[in-house]
């Protein structure tokens, strides 16, 4: 099994993974039933003062990409959603969904290394 991820926009690829949004924020336009979804992860998104220094703009992601993973480093949170992610993982994909329209660029990305890095461990 594998963590995938998927903008929360499209219709769902894979209806048979756990389906996690990633975003703090609720994404604009889409209804909580259209979305799909298994779990609103929202702590495990960055937090509003770096998402706002963020602003998606692809020339600071590598600098927004160690700040946030400082700040999973440093959240309560991310254990326990790190242990979930792999418990689901043992009979299922999970699916990381995410609103921000840069695919490459954006918290999902960082976050989904993250996790796999620290399932190595």
């Amino acid at each position: 099994m594998q963590i995938k991820l998927e903008l929360v926009y499209t219709k769902p690829v894979d209806e048979s993974g756990y389906r996690i949004l990633v975003d703090r924020l609720w994404p604009r336009g889409i209804s909580k039933v259209n979305a799909k979804l298994d779990w609103w992860a929202k702590e495990i998104g960055p937090s509003t003062e770096l998402r706002k220094w963020f602003g998606h703009d692809p020339e600071k992601f590598s600098e927004f990409a160690e700040k946030y993973r400082l700040e999973l480093k440093k959240a309560e949170f991310t254990a326990e959603f790190i242990e979930k992610v792999q418990t689901k993982l043992k009979t299922q994909d999970v699916i990381f969904l995410f609103g921000a329209k840069d695919e490459r660029h954006n918290q999902a990305v960082v976050l989904k290394k993250y996790v796999e890095t620290q399932s190595k461990k």
